[in-house]
């Protein structure tokens, strides 16, 4: 194989990456907004937490502990903030949402600065997943490809998860038409709670996983919620497989990107987010809105 093609294979699977956890933290934000409305500005927090919480359980009981514990704290702690906060905005203006969740993002950056200090704080990868895979002349490293296996199988999870179980014909109809599942009896208050968790979990999980990779600071949730938002908005508010093909399409061409023009890289996501929205304004799987009088 051409060294010019191997190298050019590495930057797209390294898009690949970048793509599986821009989707578990998009994925979360468009699964909330689907059912609750919200949008979830401290979204980036939870991911935060993941990380910070994978670095303290690990450092204790191992990285098997922090893969497993860490994103079910996030949940844990997302559950919460829905019982007690968010549910209290479903039927508020947006506007009232947007300001609790910034403010909760600001408190969750500032008090994590408290408690573990501004500097960042390493976080190493477990032995067993460090090394090199050789495909040929392709070589990747084992941890970035278990990260690719990882966040596709949590997607597949969660699309079975509101696809192939009754719980999942609640959130759909719950969606769809709120008023009529209340009309059934059936109560969405504990199905936003789940969803909620699982948001957030997912968020949770993509820290504890790229903790390793690029270390663990306050305010490593607000540098990665731009990225969230673009990929939502790319795919179209609350479509599934929107997102996931936003996702894919910003690493990919971000990976090109990094390889033909290193200084446009960061741009080229905005650029794509541009276009899309030039020729579908509501993105590329999102449902048409429409204005009633």
């Amino acid at each position: 194989m051409p060294l010019e093609l191997v190298f050019l294979l590495e930057q797209v699977v390294n898009g690949l990456l970048v793509a599986a956890y821009y989707l578990l933290i998009a994925l979360g934000l468009s699964l909330i907004f689907s059912l609750a409305g919200i949008v979830n500005l401290a979204h980036g927090a939870f991911y935060a937490i993941g990380a910070y919480s994978a670095v303290v359980i690990g450092n204790r009981f191992g990285f098997a502990a922090s893969f497993v514990c860490a994103p079910l704290l996030v949940a844990a702690i997302g559950m919460v903030v829905e019982r007690f906060l968010f549910r209290r905005f479903y039927r508020a203006d947006p506007v009232l949402t947007l300001l609790l969740t910034f403010g909760l993002a600001m408190i969750a950056e500032q008090s994590l600065r408290m408690i573990f200090g501004a500097a960042p704080i390493p976080f190493s990868m477990p032995e067993w997943l460090s090394g090199v895979v050789f495909v040929g002349d392709f070589i990747y490293p084992k941890y970035r490809l278990g990260m690719l296996g990882v966040a596709a199988a949590a997607v597949l999870g969660t699309w079975l998860l509101i696809n192939k179980t009754s719980f999942g014909k609640i959130v759909r109809a719950g969606v769809q038409n709120p008023d009529m599942v209340g009309v059934l009896g059936i109560s969405l208050a504990p199905v936003m709670t789940v969803m909620v968790a699982i948001g957030v979990g997912l968020a949770g999980l993509a820290g504890v996983m790229l903790a390793p990779i690029t270390g663990v600071h306050p305010a490593m949730g607000n540098e990665i919620m731009v990225a969230a938002f673009v990929v939502v908005v790319i795919g179209g508010l609350g479509s599934f497989w929107g997102v996931v093909l936003a996702a894919i399409l910003v690493g990919v061409v971000r990976g090109i990107t990094v390889y033909y023009v290193p200084p446009a890289a960061e741009a080229s996501m905005y650029l794509l987010m541009f276009l899309v929205l030039l020729v579908r304004p509501r993105g590329l799987l999102g449902e048409r809105i429409e204005k009633f009088e």
